[in-house]
């Protein structure tokens, strides 16, 4: 008698704890950061196997613009590069990308690289992978009013 799996729909993780394990191994934290985006890949293939629908990773959040200048650029780098190495799997796996958070601050190769990525994606029909960068709730409740005011002045509510 097979037991029936109680999965849930939507999984969100903040990817934290990748400098702190490159620490433990005595590691650069940019190995940290790469080791983390690698298991990202494999929790993207893990959700798709038991049945999770849509899954959120809390990439990079309005805060780790205070970390060092190297740290920031290494991340950024990363993010390019994962992001742009997403798109062959996102659609060989049916997979739908959409990124989430404010993202004028990164450079326009990375939005741009974004805007492709969601576009050739968005009819893919499988597991729905949202990635949040530059994300943080109080930029997010601040854009929020300032949206509602903008609304509000336009008569739109």
């Amino acid at each position: 008698m097979s037991e029936e799996l109680n999965v849930p729909q939507h999984v969100a993780i903040i990817l934290d704890g990748n400098g702190r394990w490159a620490k433990k191994r005595h590691l650069p934290r940019n190995m940290g950061h790469a080791a983390g985006a690698k298991t990202v890949e494999q929790i993207c293939e893990d959700a798709w196997d038991l049945g999770i629908k849509y899954l959120t990773v809390y990439a990079f959040s309005t805060e780790n613009w205070n970390r060092p200048d190297d740290e920031v650029k290494a991340l950024m780098k990363l993010l390019r590069n994962y992001l742009k190495n997403c798109e062959k799997r996102a659609n060989d796996n049916d997979m739908r990308v959409r990124v989430i958070g404010d993202l004028s601050r990164l450079d326009e190769d990375i939005r741009d690289t974004i805007l492709h990525l969601e576009e050739v994606t968005a009819k893919n029909g499988g597991l729905n992978f949202t990635i949040a960068i530059n994300y943080g709730s109080r930029d997010e409740i601040i854009r929020a009013i300032k949206r509602i005011s903008t609304d509000g002045k336009d008569g739109k509510i």
